[in-house]
């Protein structure tokens, strides 16, 4: 394997469609939401607490955890693919780039982004289709989770979107993002040559000529895992979607997000 590189993005920004467009060039072997992540940063915790390691020469146990930290990653997608590229896709590399600096050394990271109304109005509208179950978020005797505005402010102060905002603000603030790609949804769907030329560029790998009118889905998640939120189809085709946001969410809720992330809309230049 000749490289792995890591895509981190904003929860219904087009994370998903990226790694299956990116999946066309066979070069490149692309995960669904992967736990890779997890692996290491649970392993860390053990090394940072386990007296065995404790009792050693740091300087030793450090080079001797970041080359388990290298090979260990490495080690599992060799076990499970022989192209030279990896895009691995997890929400978290951006904001432990520190982490990942230590073992993958000037890693290339890319993000996508997304008008954070799209956003919230994506979750509002999964919230509505999916009346069948039990969003755990609305109680009526308590009146929580019970309106929109309300929805919004449980989803902003929660996860996907409330914690993939808080590090995306972090990112910026510690000029991490200085060191990542970001790509706009929007940018996407209107011109995906464009976009896909400025991935390759980024990633320095040659570029691969895609065919956008007929995206197959090659990564496959488990929805039901994530619960109603769970949605990780792609249409086959790219084309702009038409923004819906101050139907589905109302005039005062949009203008509501665009004050409380002011400094998301003027970092992406979103109107």
């Amino acid at each position: 394997m000749k490289q792995i590189f890591f895509q981190s993005s904003l929860p219904r920004a087009g994370s998903t469609l990226l790694q299956n467009v990116l999946g066309q060039n066979p070069d490149f072997y692309v995960t669904p939401t992967s736990g890779v992540l997890e692996l290491v940063y649970a392993a860390r915790n053990n090394y940072t607490n386990s007296p065995e390691f404790k009792a050693q020469d740091s300087s030793l146990m450090r080079a001797g955890f970041t080359r388990f930290c290298h090979d260990g990653v490495h080690g599992f997608f060799n076990a499970i693919t022989d192209r030279p590229y990896v895009m691995d896709k997890s929400r978290g590399w951006g904001i432990h780039y520190g982490f990942l600096n230590e073992f993958y050394p000037d890693p290339k990271i890319v993000c996508m982004v997304r008008d954070l109304r799209g956003i919230f109005a994506s979750m509002e509208k999964n919230f509505r289709k999916n009346q069948h179950m039990d969003s755990g978020i609305v109680d009526h005797s308590k009146m929580t989770g019970t309106t929109t505005e309300k929805r919004i402010d449980v989803w902003a102060q929660g996860q996907p979107v409330g914690l993939a905002i808080e590090r995306l603000y972090q990112i910026f603030k510690e000029g991490i993002d200085k060191k990542m790609l970001f790509v706009k949804y929007e940018d996407l769907t209107e011109n995906p040559q464009r976009e896909m030329k400025r991935i390759y560029q980024y990633l320095g790998v040659p570029e691969f000529s895609h065919d956008f009118d007929n995206v197959e889905q090659i990564t496959a998640e488990d929805d039901s895992v994530y619960g109603i939120y769970g949605d990780h189809k792609i249409r086959t085709k790219i084309s702009p979607l038409k923004p819906d946001y101050k139907d589905v969410l109302g005039v005062n809720v949009c203008n509501w997000i665009k004050t409380n992330y002011k400094w998301f809309y003027d970092e992406f230049k979103y109107y």
